[in-house]
């Protein structure tokens, strides 16, 4: 039987992507191997959002020209939004790659391994045909093996078009999948032991199947026996309506956390990234959130030194983040995208400044994220807690309501496994909590505790 190694790089869309391959070729007769050498299959699963993404792609594949050199019989396959991006260019600079295909097309990856197989040429799929995979991966039965939280795609495609992202070029207009698909899909986990679903979109409350909106899909997928956490990501601002906003006060099971990214906190930046949307009105916006959930953890995503960015931008952003409170945040330098409108300005900053700045905002997210961690200190929260590995025999993991990883010691983490338990945090650093089961629960229980 055939064998396919499949290595993921960057967001949560590709590691649902590459479980979702992985279904498909198995469906097929694939086996799935930790290790590229034991594989006659190797997909890279790549994305494009981190600085220099096609040079690592580049450099990961040099390191495998030696097991191409030993199996004539290998195909290498590129997959995800650098393959999109790269297209015919990938195997013309990098001979060993059999077939480039983009995230609109892995549905139909078994028919073209075997065509990249029988014609020994190199094959290029990069079409903009999200519905057809939707379609295609509806048909697909998701496995029985458990998983205490997993991802589903609902979303797919931006419409935004901020000057500095590469996703509406790579991954097409928005597109959402039907209701009934997604709903068969959440119910199929929940069967199979899945306690949380996360929803992913790369603008996932743009979903709508439609009258309904992404509330509306919430509301829904509460009713879902065995279901009891559900949260969504990534947001964009201008889509946080009113009903999803208030979903935060109704829907017990939606958990007190939101990814809500703000980029900057400059009118002038965030005018010139097309976000379309002031720094007031996102606060204002945030303000609305938290007066329907108090306790609500906000994330949040940060971009330093976009051209032209001067002090008094970059004061803002401070000015913006010292207001709000972050309980977690991503923060990068800007780097600029081929083929987008912010990489042709002529304003760059110098990378001096990008760097003190950037490590400026980080000191003061990184204090802010561990505030908020101590403040759950002599705190009972409801955990839930991952199946654990087959080499991890000692303690449990899982994730709080406001999605901190926590860390509890346990002779038998296998027993308790996909339950949400109630644990004394006793104590917390900059990335996670520890933290002991509530005393007299000496066994796998499962809690009272609607929504977790």
């Amino acid at each position: 039987m055939p064998r396919a190694y499949i290595k993921t790089y960057g967001c949560q869309m590709n590691v649902y992507d590459s479980d979702r391959m992985a279904e498909t070729l198995a469906a097929a007769g694939y086996i799935m191997t930790d290790t590229p050498e034991a594989a006659d299959t190797i997909i890279l699963n790549t994305c494009h959002i981190r600085e220099k993404a096609a040079e690592k792609i580049y450099s990961e594949l040099g390191r495998l020209k030696p097991l191409k050199a030993r199996n004539a019989d290998l195909v290498v396959g590129v997959a995800g939004c650098v393959a999109q991006a790269e297209g015919a260019e990938m195997p013309a600079r990098a001979p060993l790659v059999d077939l480039v295909f983009g995230p609109q097309t892995y549905h139909d990856l078994p028919a073209m391994l075997s065509a990249a197989r029988a014609k020994r040429k190199n094959q290029v799929h990069t079409d903009f045909t999200a519905a057809e995979k939707f379609a295609a991966l509806d048909a697909t039965p998701r496995p029985a093996a458990p998983r205490a939280d997993a991802f589903v795609t609902v979303q797919e495609g931006c419409d935004k078009f901020c000057t500095f992202c590469v996703v509406p070029y790579t991954r097409g207009g928005e597109i959402s999948r039907t209701g009934d698909a997604i709903y068969a899909e959440v119910e199929t986990l929940a069967k199979h032991g899945t306690r949380a679903i996360t929803l992913l979109g790369q603008n996932v409350n743009a979903w709508h199947d439609g009258t309904t909106g992404l509330a509306g899909l919430l509301a829904r997928l509460a009713t879902i026996d065995g279901i009891a956490r559900l949260r969504f990501t990534t947001s964009h601002p201008c889509d946080m309506d009113d009903a999803l906003i208030n979903a935060f006060g109704d829907n017990e099971k939606l958990v007190p956390y939101l990814h809500l990214p703000v980029q900057s906190g400059s009118d002038k930046v965030l005018a010139a990234m097309n976000r379309g949307y002031t720094a007031a009105e996102y606060l204002e916006q945030v303000e609305r959130l938290r007066a329907v959930r108090p306790d609500l953890a906000l994330s949040s995503d940060f971009i330093v030194g976009f051209p032209g960015e001067t002090q008094a931008d970059f004061d803002a952003t401070m000015s913006l983040v010292e207001t709000l409170d972050f309980a977690q945040a991503f923060s990068f330098k800007y780097s600029p995208r081929p083929g987008t409108p912010a990489a042709a300005r002529d304003d760059p900053i110098d990378d001096a400044t990008a760097a003190e700045r950037l490590a400026h905002l980080q000191a003061v997210l990184t204090r802010q994220q561990h505030a908020f961690n101590k403040a759950q200190i002599g705190r009972t929260l409801p955990v839930l807690f991952d199946f654990p590995h087959k080499n991890k025999k000692r303690g449990l993991h899982g994730r709080s309501p406001y999605m901190q990883a926590v860390h509890v010691a346990s002779e038998t983490p296998e027993a308790l496994g996909g339950q949400i338990l109630p644990v004394v945090i006793t104590e917390a650093g900059t990335h996670g909590l520890t933290g002991r089961l509530e005393d007299g629960l000496h066994r796998a229980q499962s809690t009272s505790i609607v929504g977790g």
